[in-house]
């Protein structure tokens, strides 16, 4: 019997932008940029097909293509 894997089904919820924006940061490698409402928001505006389903973000889903996004964006006010 296999167990159940906490870690990845965590990382596949759909949660609020708050939420996202505090576990994308707390678990980010050290030298990358951190992410803000204001980033996620323009990420989300430059990936709308990422969000056909509403405005939920998930660490699965949206974390390696926002890393690098951020550090392309990095010298963008």
């Amino acid at each position: 019997m296999r167990t159940r894997d906490y870690e990845r089904e965590r990382n596949e919820l759909a949660t609020p932008i708050l939420v996202f924006l505090e576990s994308y940061n707390q678990k980010l490698p050290a030298g990358f940029p951190r992410a803000s409402v204001a980033a996620l928001k323009q990420f989300q505006t430059a990936y709308p097909t990422l969000f056909k389903h509403g405005d939920a973000w998930s660490i699965d889903k949206h974390r390696k293509r926002l890393m690098d996004w951020l550090a392309s964006h990095r010298d963008q006010p």
